[in-house]
């Protein structure tokens, strides 16, 4: 909804500084998008939380000033929540360092009605909810997140995460969406497909497009293909619905 805020022809940030701020919730919102709003003198806080945990596992200080040095951050750990961050085996990761998103407290679920397994494979034993989601913590206890698990794809033997190919591309001029799949590859195992779509009488070509993330990004997370369509899928709550995208590519 703030990107097509702001690519809207008739976004006037002038009209809009009187809110005490925005907050955005349901996916990553790129660092780049946020200190764009900083400029125009409205600030933006990311937020995250998952039904499972009443809403809410972090949120941004109150002092939302706090936010121009911490872009693209969800937040600080309230009290009575807790979160670790884990490799594949369970092991906690250091400051900095991705990992799933683990979280306990009194906010959290007891389980799935009617739904032992489910519950089962969902919680550690020791009752740590597993989110799915991708982040890190860093040394000052801001939590990031960096991509849904299950979107994340492994090229060449190195994790691939799409939103932070997308995030490459939040300052890229002219663009509306985009979005990023893997897909298998005979050589790498699987590469990256990106797809955009373009604001009217805009020409978003794969050669610019791709010049674009080669300043930003290393070579092994550059996709390999690209595809400029009409429009992306989208679910009625605006998040991007990959199961359909990636019909859509292989059809």
């Amino acid at each position: 909804m703030a990107a097509m805020m702001r690519g809207d022809p008739s976004f006037n940030p002038h009209a809009l500084r009187g809110l005490t701020g925005l907050f955005s919730g349901g996916a990553p919102l790129p660092a780049e998008a946020i200190r764009a709003w900083a400029k125009d003198g409205i600030p933006l806080a990311n937020g995250y939380g998952m039904t499972e945990a009443a809403g809410t596992v972090s949120c941004m200080p109150q002092d939302l000033s706090e936010i121009g040095g911490n872009a693209g951050a969800v937040g600080l750990i309230p009290p009575g929540v807790e979160v670790r961050i884990v490799n594949e085996v369970g092991d906690d990761l250091g400051a900095g360092v991705q990992g799933e998103i683990l979280v306990r407290g009194e906010n959290v679920s007891a389980g799935y009605w009617r739904r032992p397994e489910e519950t089962k494979a969902a919680f550690t034993a020791e009752g740590w909810f597993r989110s799915g989601d991708i982040g890190s913590v860093d040394d000052n206890g801001y939590l990031f997140v960096m991509d849904r698990k299950k979107d994340m794809f492994i090229s060449g033997g190195e994790n691939v995460y799409p939103a932070e190919i997308e995030a490459a591309l939040a300052d890229f001029p002219g663009l509306a969406d985009c979005a990023v799949i893997g897909v298998p590859d005979e050589r790498w195992g699987e590469v990256g497909h990106l797809c955009v779509t373009a604001q009217p009488d805009v020409q978003a070509t794969p050669g610019a497009l791709l010049a674009h993330l080669e300043t930003r990004l290393a070579r092994y997370k550059i996709p390999k293909y690209v595809s400029v369509m009409e429009s992306l899928p989208r679910n009625g709550a605006g998040k991007l619905v990959k199961a359909l995208l990636r019909e859509q590519v292989q059809k």
